[in-house]
């Protein structure tokens, strides 16, 4: 019986996630937005891996693309290191706000 394991993504998806990766848009975004340049190999690795799990069924192809989601997962749940995080109201936060203050 073979394994009905699939991966998360259909084939085509990593691929058109490469391509996006590499267009000229993504990778101004990403320099204007970042400071960088955009990493776009993991792509390119999954859609090997998930094209070898199509063709063989191989659990190396298996553990990668595995692998791979718990990590794009993972980056994408670290909350933002922008903003700090409150522990709770501010001190001052029944007062009424200042109207007439200059700016």
């Amino acid at each position: 019986m073979a394994d009905t394991w699939r991966p998360p993504r259909d084939c085509e998806d990593y691929w058109d996630e490469w391509k996006y990766c590499k267009s000229l848009k993504n990778r101004f975004h990403y320099y204007y937005t970042h400071g960088g340049k955009p990493a776009c190999q993991q792509w390119k690795a999954d859609y090997a891996a998930c094209k070898e799990w199509e063709k063989r069924e191989t659990q190396a192809a298996k553990e990668a693309l595995i692998q791979s989601e718990k990590a794009r997962e993972n980056e994408r749940q670290t909350p933002n290191p922008v903003w700090t995080m409150r522990t709770g109201p501010p001190v001052d936060w029944h007062l009424p706000l200042d109207r007439e203050k200059p700016q």
